[in-house]
């Protein structure tokens, strides 16, 4: 029990990590129901898509969850609407400042945690009204910041005074601990959550990320200032070879195009997008979602017998 428990109403301070195409209602209602905190990813999605998904979300589970909003979507004004007048319980947000939303969303009820890439907007956030913050370091899967995870952790928590959720290359007991070490209250993890039973991505997919050694993820697409972080496989090596030869940033977006998708639902594990963090290598096995929070709760307990 701690600060972050309290404020999310939660059992253990475990939240799954959104991801767009992964993390649906019933992956979502799963973690939630096994006392962490379930997310929803919304993606690009539009506020149809986010509003079932809410009502879905609550015919499997009583416990709180969240909603993703990423602030470069085309429908960000739109989902946040959807969960203002759906009170979604909690809302993270990322790709941007939320700090015109904060205040709307507080008024109607949730607890709003951006994910942050730095201390300084850490601090712009705090200063808007958020209640928490993710820390996200670039060891973490999809689209990445700059710092790591071990360096920024303590400095978001130096200049913060709200609690603060660290990822990035957690993925079991060892990690967890040794974020709470650093000043974090909570952790948040997407990988590991990938080859939940009740993950929907293909079994492809979750072969790939199972198989998976230390080295074997790559960041695409640098250039563009959005980087992403995958699993290595054609697609990579065939996106790698173009960007040597100097491709425009609407050159990559055409050939990403469709990527997650072909990875996620049709198993294409040669030329979807593997988007995984370099955790990918603790992976080792399909569990439930309940099984993997309590692994991670049970390993923290003996990293602290230590």
């Amino acid at each position: 029990m701690n600060e972050l428990v309290k404020l999310l109403g939660i059992e253990y301070p475990v939240l799954q990590g959104a991801m767009a195409w992964v993390s649906e209602h019933r992956l979502v209602a799963a973690v939630s129901n096994g006392g962490g905190l379930g997310i929803i990813g919304t993606g690009a999605a539009d506020g149809g898509f986010v509003r079932d998904q809410i009502r879905k979300t609550r015919e499997l589970t009583d416990r709180p969850f969240g909603v993703n909003i990423v602030m470069l979507s085309p429908f960000a004004d739109e989902v946040v609407r959807v969960c203002i007048e759906e009170k979604a319980p909690v809302v993270t947000t990322g790709a941007g400042n939320p700090g015109k939303y904060i205040e709307g969303l507080k008024e109607a009820g949730a607890v709003v945690i951006p994910v942050i890439p730095s201390a300084a907007l850490a601090k712009r956030v705090e200063k808007a009204g958020a209640d928490a913050v993710v820390a996200e370091g670039g060891e973490a899967g999809g689209h990445i910041g700059d710092i790591s995870t071990l360096c920024l952790v303590p400095q978001v928590c130096d200049a913060v005074s709200i609690p603060v959720i660290a990822a990035g290359g957690i993925a079991d007991g060892r990690g967890a601990a040794a974020a709470f070490m650093l000043g974090a209250s909570g952790v948040q993890l997407g990988t590991r959550f990938l080859t939940a039973k009740e993950c929907v991505i293909s079994q492809a997919y979750k072969d790939r990320v199972i198989a998976a050694a230390d080295t074997d993820t790559v960041v695409t697409g640098r250039f563009t200032g959005h980087p992403v972080r995958v699993l290595r496989n054609k697609l990579t090596r065939e996106i790698l070879s173009k960007e040597k030869e100097d491709i425009s940033p609407e050159e990559f977006e055409e050939l990403m195009s469709g990527t997650l998708r072909k990875a996620v639902v049709d198993g294409d594990a040669d030329y979807g997008s593997l988007m995984a963090g370099q955790s990918a290598g603790l992976v080792k096995a399909e569990q439930s979602a309940a099984e993997i929070i309590m692994d991670i709760v049970s390993g923290i307990k003996e990293v602290r017998k230590i």
